[in-house]
């Protein structure tokens, strides 16, 4: 099943930084671009193994870096140290409950914005930022702290209908002994 999950994430990747760079109905509406490798990582990373991890961090970030204006391969970095992070730490992580999934989303989402911007900076780009990127902000963080749980309950029902769960009650009791007995011997 851990191959399967991985593809899963991996197609889901792929198909949020096509969905996000085609459809421009919700960004116009706003004003900003919700971005879902984030959260899809906070996901990726509460649920399988760190290899897993780095692949969505590398090839979602050179996806979504080869539909957007950034430099190939800015976004890799960011998206790799938020999964690090989390993945390192999931062991303290309620993953079940919604709250610790929308801020688990909020915090990655603000963050990952933050560090693209830095590696701009230290790259040597200008990136363009004013006060409408403070808003831009603020809707990337919000729009993907929303949408974490939505992927949380998304990927639980596929892990649901595609794996095999062992039967939750059986007539066979540890604790039971069983005699076997032939029954009266008759000699003949």
């Amino acid at each position: 099943m851990n191959w399967l999950n991985t593809f899963a994430i991996l197609l889901v990747a792929f198909l949020a930084v096509f969905v996000e760079s085609y459809f421009r109905g919700l960004r116009n509406l706003l004003g900003a671009q919700i971005d879902l490798l984030p959260a899809l990582m906070v996901y990726a990373s509460l649920s399988a193994g760190l290899s897993t991890v780095a692949l969505l961090a590398t090839l979602g970030g050179l996806w979504f870096d080869s539909l957007s204006a950034n430099p190939l391969g800015i976004t890799v970095l960011p998206l790799f140290v938020i999964g690090f992070l989390t993945h390192y730490s999931r062991d303290l992580i309620l993953r079940e409950q919604l709250y610790a999934q929308f801020m688990l989303g909020l915090a990655a989402s603000a963050a990952a914005p933050l560090f693209i911007v830095l590696a701009l900076i230290g790259a040597g780009a200008e990136p363009l930022l004013s006060w409408r990127s403070l808003w831009q902000w603020l809707v990337m963080a919000l729009g993907g702290a929303a949408s974490t749980p939505v992927l949380f309950y998304l990927f639980d029902r596929f892990i649901r209908a595609f794996s095999y769960r062992p039967p939750l009650e059986t007539s066979f009791r540890p604790d039971r002994e069983i005699k076997r007995d032939r029954g009266p011997h008759v000699d003949y």
